[in-house]
């Protein structure tokens, strides 16, 4: 979730998925910030100039939207975008096991982050050690939700 905008406790929302149409119909969402998840409803929704804003109920200010800034968003499944061919619900990836080509285990995926040049999936290597590896195709190869893997196409990319 973003800064706040104007003076009534709005907040503007980013979609990870750039689609906004199915955010708009939305009643309620739960907000993740600092290892806490609190469900909070929708009192407003807007769509302005390309930037979707969002008033929940009891935030009133301001400083209250501050408060939940650069919490992430998390929509029930039911609500969120449709997938198209080989995208991915980042929740799906959480508990990935990360392998090599030829099978052999590297790590687990822990978290995904966005960041200014795309996504960067946290990989908890078996030694204990976390790396960062961008998620793009270059890197990543097949993923398989039923198997609960992903291959990494270049393992020095975690050094």
């Amino acid at each position: 979730m973003g800064a706040p905008f104007g003076l009534k406790g709005f907040a503007r929302l980013q979609s990870l998925s750039g689609e906004t149409e199915h955010l708009l119909k939305l009643k309620s969402v739960f907000l993740k910030k600092n290892g806490c998840t609190q469900e909070y409803g929708i009192e407003a929704l807007e769509l302005q100039s390309g930037t979707l804003l969002v008033k929940f109920t009891g935030i009133d200010s301001p400083e209250e939207v501050k408060k939940l800034s650069r919490a992430e968003v998390i929509v029930d499944r039911n609500r969120a975008a449709p997938l198209q061919d080989n995208e991915f619900y980042y929740e799906d990836l959480r508990g990935l096991s990360v392998m090599r080509c030829d099978g052999a285990a590297l790590g687990i995926i822990t978290d995904i982050i966005e960041g200014g040049g795309g996504s960067l999936i946290a990989v908890q290597r078996t030694n204990g050690t976390v790396s960062l590896v961008p998620f793009k195709n270059e890197f990543i190869g097949e993923i398989d939700l039923e198997k609960g893997s992903a291959i990494l196409l270049h393992e020095w990319i975690l050094e």
